[in-house]
């Protein structure tokens, strides 16, 4: 998602945004809380980037792999959202952490506005793009489930890298609206970061908040698509002689990633582009104009507030999507099997210990077979 502005007290020292004296105890009150300040967007940005890149990692192992044909798709779009997702954190968190080091307001640093209209663009295009790959991996999850056979005769690894390409062109051309006088990146509380500005009505801000909604709604409506119908296959295969554990298995870790999916990109995103929204409706001037020189109003914090969770929509995004699959998904599934089939430990070791006998019986008779 590229956004990272985690810092709330202004770089240069004072409550507002102008350069105050300072004493030694509060000098050294400031400069611990700086190194607080910095230490969280420096966390959070290695943790997005190891986890993006491990993502990367294991989706370029598995597409080599046999028998992934079936599944590259899928991986080249998981591929490319951790991508973006990693190019955004690299572009954005150490113009923030630098920023807040040096102890200079930004337009001591960015006299020019350069530096904070290309902030500008890197959250826009690597805020929305996430979004919309979002949306695609759902759409291509819900066509794989509901129309198989369509799917298997027009979806291939080269029409996946065709609309790839095309929602990165999409997000590129939309953050660049600003270059033709369609809207504009301002600096935003607490001066650390640039974003798109609110102010008198902005049809830029209303147009990205309505993209990003859009896409959460797609988002959910083919994820629930795709629940319904795995859901329906489940029911129908347990009426059946061979119901197939194998098949169980896969459906309900992917029931249940699908679940995480929408749960973190709707509490991710939903607050930043509602805000937005309410901020271009409910106040013409900006609900922050004039913070630089007073104290700012409550309402200021809200955007910061927003940003930050949507922050986070890129750290957890190569866990939901890959990396807990084979992890957590799985050990949930197990335990929710072990509750509902074992509520005691002994009848636990009793299933165990039938089990272990039946199988050692079954192998025993195969190798008597075999022999024979």
């Amino acid at each position: 998602s590229g956004m990272s502005p985690w810092q709330q007290r202004p770089p240069n020292g004072s409550a507002a945004g102008g350069p105050g004296p300072r004493g030694n105890g509060t000098g050294r009150a400031a400069e611990r809380g700086s190194a607080v300040s910095v230490a969280i967007p420096l966390t959070m940005m290695l943790t997005g980037v190891a986890g993006n890149a491990l993502a990367m990692l294991l989706v370029s192992r598995s597409y080599r792999a046999k028998g992934s044909r079936r599944k590259r798709s899928f991986l080249l779009c998981i591929g490319s959202l951790a991508l973006t997702d990693m190019l955004g954190q690299l572009l954005t968190s150490p113009v923030v952490i630098s920023v807040y080091l040096s102890g200079r307001p930004w337009a001591a640093m960015d006299p020019s506005g350069r530096l904070c209209d290309f902030f500008g663009f890197s959250m826009t295009v690597f805020g929305l793009c996430p979004l919309l790959i979002a949306s695609a991996m759902a759409v291509e999850r819900a066509l794989a489930i509901r129309a198989p056979h369509w799917y298997a005769s027009h979806m291939s690894p080269r029409a996946t890298e065709r609309g790839l390409a095309a929602i990165w062109a999409a997000g590129v051309a939309f953050a660049l609206l600003p270059l033709a006088g369609l809207g504009r990146y301002a600096l935003q509380w607490p001066g650390t970061w640039c974003f798109i500005s609110t102010a008198g009505g902005s049809a830029f801000a209303a147009a990205f908040a309505a993209l990003g909604l859009l896409s959460l709604v797609v988002t959910g409506a083919c994820n629930l698509a795709t629940i319904e119908a795995l859901v329906s296959r489940c029911r129908a295969k347990a009426g059946a002689a061979q119901p197939g554990s194998r098949w169980g298995r896969i459906a309900t870790e992917t029931l249940l990633q699908l679940l995480g999916i929408m749960c973190v990109l709707s509490a991710c995103w939903a607050p930043l582009l509602v805000t937005m929204l309410r901020m271009v409706s409910e106040h013409p001037a900006g609900p922050c104009r004039g913070w630089q020189r007073w104290e700012p109003r409550r309402e200021c914090n809200l955007p910061l507030t927003a940003v930050r969770l949507a922050s986070l929509n890129q750290i957890l995004d190569p866990w939901v999507y890959l990396l807990l699959r084979r992890i957590l998904l799985r050990k949930c599934r197990q335990a929710a099997s072990a509750v509902s089939h074992c509520p005691n430990a002994a009848e636990c070791r009793d299933r165990d210990r039938d089990r272990d006998r039946d199988r050692a019986l079954t192998l025993s008779d195969e190798t008597r077979r075999t022999a024979a």
